[in-house]
């Protein structure tokens, strides 16, 4: 690994153990780094820290060396305020939106930029006692040994001592219904001292509203504490994709109007896109 990305690396990092609240707390929300590494990296003794190792620290941080631009797309801004004012006014929302419309590139933006926020990438393979690890994991808590009643309570004990906390849980329609009661918990034990938000495709306000009509446990309390509602981000358009190009190094009309012509309205699309014209441009150069 460069000099270069390792000096990015720890900044990003110091950055990171500040908005976290400590050394310690970074190190807990890291699988297999340790305190003593996070101080070696922030003290520049790189000595005996393996590529490895760094590259296991810039996943946790979301580093990417390759420095792709995230711009403020219509999308991007309007999740961005709805999360901003769950936020600051211990909300909940369930947001929907395309795949590739940039929700998840916009959460982790938000996420690095505030303290106290708790982003979960949610799977389908979770079950219960995972996902409370997880919770304790990005709230910079031990979970080692403990029960899930131990778990809820001491992720609830920790949230609550926190300023404006904010839990997002990203892609919470790949949840199982047994994870996805949680949800209602945190919000009874939670409510107007958290925000709370689910953002997905629109696949979770149909299951929801599925789940409504036919009355699944669990279902129209879930609903309820959604305000019987979902905000849908808007569609991708040609104006997006042509920002997101500029931004990126693509600005000839035609290349532009190319790729806004085959990307589908999805964002991942233009970015591979953008990375096979980058390679082409640069293997003609050699």
């Amino acid at each position: 690994m460069e000099t270069k990305d390792k000096k990015q690396i720890t900044a990003k990092l110091a950055d990171y153990c500040n908005q976290v609240g400590s050394q310690n707390k970074a190190a807990n929300t890291m699988r297999g780094v340790s305190s003593a590494t996070i101080s070696q990296i922030l003290n520049g003794n790189w000595e005996l820290i393996t590529d490895e190792m760094w590259r296991n620290v810039a996943a946790h941080i979301d580093y990417d060396a390759n420095e792709w631009a995230v711009i403020e797309t219509r999308q991007y801004k309007r999740l961005t305020s709805l999360l901003a004012d769950a936020q600051t006014n211990a909300l909940v929302y369930g947001v929907t939106g395309d795949a590739g419309s940039g929700k998840t590139a916009t959460i982790k933006s938000y996420t690095a930029e505030h303290s106290n926020v708790l982003r979960m990438s949610c799977s389908e393979y979770w079950n219960r006692k995972k996902f409370l690890c997880e919770l304790l994991r990005v709230a910079g808590l031990d979970y080692s040994g403990a029960t899930i009643a131990e778990m809820m309570d001491d992720v609830i004990r920790d949230i609550k001592r926190k300023k404006s906390p904010l839990i997002i849980l990203d892609e919470a329609d790949k949840l199982s219904d047994q994870v996805l009661y949680f949800f209602i918990t945190l919000y009874n034990e939670l409510e107007d001292r958290c925000g709370l938000v689910l953002c997905a495709t629109d696949f979770l306000e149909k299951r929801v509203k599925r789940g409504v009509n036919l009355n699944k446990k669990g279902y129209k309390e879930i609903h309820s504490r959604l305000g019987r509602k979902f905000i849908p981000l808007q569609v991708v358009n040609a104006d997006d994709v042509a920002a997101v190009c500029a931004a990126n190094g693509i600005v000839d009309p035609k290349t532009v109007t190319s790729i806004v012509d085959d990307c589908e309205n999805d964002l991942r699309r233009v970015k591979r896109k953008i990375h096979g014209l980058k390679q082409q441009l640069e293997n003609s150069g050699k």
